[in-house]
C-alpha cells in the first residue's frame, strides 16, 4: 500500500493511492485504519510531508563508496545525528539556500517511517513490527558548514533541508533496492540498498538502544557516493525502486514570494 498526506480543500487528510486517486483512510495510520469513502482524484490535491515526525534519525557514512568518496574511514557503529522537524518539507516544496552557506549538496536516500514507540530491541527482536513503511528523502546538507564546523548540527538543519515523500510504501522489503538521484534530469548517485554498511534491521536496533523512537519518526539510512552542490534553480529528483520519485526546485529566500 501506498500512503499519502494530502491538502484536499480546506483539509489535510491521509489515503491510499490507487491508480491516480486516493481513497481516504479512516483512523490512524499508526494503528487500525480503513481504506473507504469517496475517492479523491489526486489531481486535485497538494502533497504534503507524508508524516510529521517528532525527529529525525539520520545516519552517515552508510555506503562505502561516500565514506571513500568524503576521505572518511569506515564507521564501526553507525554514526548518528538529528535533523529537526522545523526541517521537513514535502514533495514539490522548495529547497531554500540558506544566506550563510556557499555550498548546498543533495543527498538521496531511503528513509523508514516508525510505526510505533521502538526502545531497547535485542539482537534478536523482529524490526518489521515496529516499521509503518519506507518513503524517499534528499539530506540536504550545507557541505561548506559542515566541514567548517567539523559537526553536522548546523550543515543538517536548517529549514526545508528534510524533504520527505512522495508518500509512503507499507509492503516493501528494504534489502535491495535501486536508488538514484538526478540533478536536472542528470543522473548523479545511483547504487543499491544491498550496498549498506549497516541493513535497516541493524540500525533501528542500534538507535532503540540510543533514543526512543515514536511513532511518525524518520530514520535515514544514508546516501552513495555522487554526492554534489546544488543551485538556486535546480530541481532534484531521489527516485527509489518500488517507491517512486521525490522533486524538489531548489531557491534563494527572496525567491520565495
Amino acid at each position: 500500500m501506498k500512503i499519502c498526506r494530502a491538502r484536499f480543500k480546506d483539509r489535510v487528510l491521509y489515503g491510499a493511492l490507487d491508480g491516480d486517486r486516493l481513497i481516504p483512510i479512516e483512523g490512524s495510520i499508526f494503528g487500525d485504519f480503513s481504506v473507504g469513502g469517496e475517492p479523491v482524484p489526486l489531481a486535485g490535491v497538494h502533497l504534503q510531508p507524508p508524516v510529521g515526525p517528532s525527529k529525525i534519525v539520520a545516519v552517515g557514512l552508510n555506503y562505502k563508496d561516500h565514506a571513500m568518496e568524503r576521505g572518511k574511514p569506515l564507521p564501526e557503529e553507525p554514526l548518528l545525528f538529528i535533523k529537526p522537524s522545523t526541517s521537513v518539507i514535502g514533495p514539490g516544496e522548495a529547497i531554500i539556500y540558506p544566506r550563510m552557506s556557499r555550498r548546498v549538496d543533495y543527498e538521496g536516500e531511503l528513509a523508514v517511517v516508525i510505526k510505533k514507540r521502538t526502545s531497547h530491541l535485542s539482537a534478536l527482536d523482529p524490526v518489521e513490527p515496529f516499521i509503518l513503511g519506507y518513503t524517499c528523502f534528499n539530506d540536504v546538507t550545507a557541505r561548506d558548514l559542515q566541514d567548517k564546523d567539523k559537526q553536522f548540527t548546523r550543515a543538517k538543519s536548517f529549514d526545508t533541508f528534510a524533504a520527505i515523500g512522495p508518500w509512503i510504501v507499507t509492503d516493501l522489503d528494504p534489502s535491495a533496492l535501486e536508488i538514484k538521484t538526478f540533478l536536472n534530469g542528470k543522473l548523479r548517485q545511483s547504487s543499491n540498498t544491498r550496498n549498506l554498511i549497516f541493513s535497516v534491521p541493524d540500525l533501528i536496533r542500534f538507535i532503540s538502544n540510543v533514543m526512543t523512537l515514536l511513532p511518525g519518526d524518520i530514520v535515514t539510512t544514508g546516501t552513495p557516493a555522487g554526492i554534489g552542490p546544488m543551485e538556486p534553480g535546480d530541481v532534484v529528483d531521489v527516485e527509489i525502486e518500488g517507491i517512486g520519485k521525490l522533486s524538489n526546485r531548489v531557491l534563494r529566500i527572496h525567491d520565495q514570494a
